[in-house]
């Protein structure tokens, strides 16, 4: 009997989409609440962490509540062929909205602890606010971006709650390690959820190693 890929596959496919998501989504928000003034900021804070806090299931049955097939928005959406329940893409939208809070309050971190007179001076030498962003605010701020992205790839990579609210498990269709490990160990298969953690354990272990190398890189060029 052959070995069924498609769990990994499926898993790598939602974590890496939801991380490009997360990444953008999170430097948006984190950039512009680091701005605002401090109550303005906290409850936006309170808003867009609540994933963080929340039980992930939770954040599934409000997902179901918004994107049912029932729901307003989903019988909208399902009118153009887009629909989040029972599907792969689902899982992409569960895994950002718990992984989104990880990429937020780390990339807001780095950008609140810039060092602004940087910035002031791109503006005097006439450089635009995009440049200033990408070529001064984000290489400044690097490690805690990269750090962000890392943990929202891992989360959004380990995540069960939230997907197996909103997807399911469907063998070849949304099935995730996460979920197949449920199964199969609900299913008494010691052995195949045994197998399915070992390849999370490697992915993960292999995702942290290879950030640590990178930023030991960047260290050694800055003080190089």
């Amino acid at each position: 009997m052959s070995f069924d890929w498609f769990p990994l596959v499926n898993s790598l496919r939602i974590a890496a989409i939801s991380c490009v998501l997360v990444f953008f989504t999170g430097i948006f928000f984190a950039y512009y609440a680091a701005r605002l003034p401090r109550v303005i900021k906290g409850v936006l804070d309170v808003f867009l962490t609540l994933p963080m806090v929340l039980p992930p299931t939770v954040c599934g049955y409000f997902l179901l509540l918004v994107f049912g097939v029932r729901r307003p928005l989903g019988i909208l959406l399902a009118k153009v062929g887009v629909k989040f329940v029972m599907t792969w893409y689902g899982g992409v939208l569960a895994a950002a909205v718990v992984a989104f809070p990880l990429m937020y309050r780390t990339a807001r971190g780095a950008f609140e602890s810039f060092d602004k007179t940087l910035a002031y001076s791109g503006q005097t030498l006439g450089l635009s606010n995009t440049y200033i962003f990408w070529r001064i605010r984000m290489p400044a701020c690097r490690q805690g971006i990269l750090a962000g992205t890392v943990l929202a790839f891992a989360r959004a990579l380990g995540e069960y709650g939230a997907t197996s609210m909103l997807i399911g498990y469907t063998p070849g269709k949304t099935a995730t390690i996460s979920t197949t490990v449920y199964q199969l160990w609900r299913t008494n298969d010691e052995k195949g959820a045994f197998l399915w953690v070992m390849v999370n354990l490697a992915i993960s272990t292999v995702v942290l190693l290879s950030v640590n190398m990178l930023e030991a890189r960047q260290k050694k060029a800055v003080k190089s």
